[in-house]
């Protein structure tokens, strides 16, 4: 391969690089979730990634941390009687082959073309334990979006919708346009998403994101309002968790990074914060 090839080519390769954590965590004998799909779904270019990428190993902890995040925010949604699960921007996520959920649970992923044949060419002889659906559609696309939206709020009485990895790479504008848009459905209920703040997205694009923007996967949304942003859109943060609080209580926080804690109360600003956030709808 050379060494363009081992690089991240989009964003749909960030799906591959996440992946890849997935896969090191389920090798793990304390291992906090286990994704026995993700090294296959990761593939070799996904290895090459974080191998190849400027400190493309070095935050383990915190892809290990979101995904045990939105792994208990979206169980405890299923549990509270959620009917339809709406993963936009899905990527090589397996929750509905690896979760413990109800077999008449409708689970919805959306994504752009190229990455939903590539995983269905993979998981085509795997069988979902819930009412799996895929849907090709690229997001930025408003009038198709929000033709989606209608026509699932139609199908459902509890809906929550999950963005992982997805909302930092839109500008501020798309951001609140997309939360609109979600907040016009009547059943659209709970909202799962991860955020940084502005002090680890200056952070952010000046380390690995300087080779993700030269791929067209840049670093953009890192609001000062953190989860408050989303408020006039017509949702209320009702639970937020820090990812490095979340690594250090299993353990997975680096040593040199501790000093961090404990996180700062209210809006993080230029404290370099990550977390994953559960908003409900006004």
């Amino acid at each position: 391969m050379t060494e363009q090839d081992l690089t991240v080519r989009g964003v749909s390769d960030t799906a591959r690089w996440v992946a890849y954590f997935r896969a090191l965590e389920t090798r793990r004998p304390d291992a906090l979730f286990r994704d026995p799909y993700a090294e296959r779904l990761a593939g070799e270019h996904g290895f090459q990634i974080a191998n190849t990428l400027p400190d493309g190993n070095k935050h383990e902890w915190a892809w290990v941390a979101r995904t045990y995040l939105f792994d208990q925010f979206l169980s405890r949604a299923v549990q509270g009687g959620a009917d339809l699960v709406v993963n936009l921007a899905a990527g090589l996520d397996a929750r509905p082959y690896r979760m413990n959920l109800p077999a008449i649970l409708r689970w919805v992923e959306v994504d752009l073309p190229d990455i939903v044949a590539y995983k269905e060419e993979i998981l085509a002889n795997e069988k979902p334990r819930c009412r799996l659906e895929r849907v090709s559609l690229d997001l930025s696309d408003v009038a198709a979006r929000r033709e989606l939206f209608a026509r699932l709020d139609t199908r459902a009485t509890k809906i929550v919708v999950a963005c992982e990895g997805l909302l930092i790479y839109f500008a501020t504008e798309e951001v609140a346009s997309l939360a609109k848009d979600l907040a016009a459905g009547k059943h659209f209920e709970s909202w799962v998403i991860d955020l940084a703040s502005p002090g680890q997205l200056r952070l952010m694009q000046r380390t690995t994101g300087r080779q993700l923007s030269e791929a067209g996967a840049a670093f953009k949304f890192g609001p000062p309002e953190g989860a408050n942003f989303f408020t006039p859109y017509g949702w209320e943060p009702n639970d937020v968790q820090g990812m490095l609080k979340t690594a250090a209580q299993f353990k997975r926080a680096p040593a040199e990074l501790l000093a961090l804690l404990p996180e700062p109360k209210g809006n993080p600003g230029n404290y370099p914060w990550t977390g994953v956030c559960l908003l409900k709808r006004r």
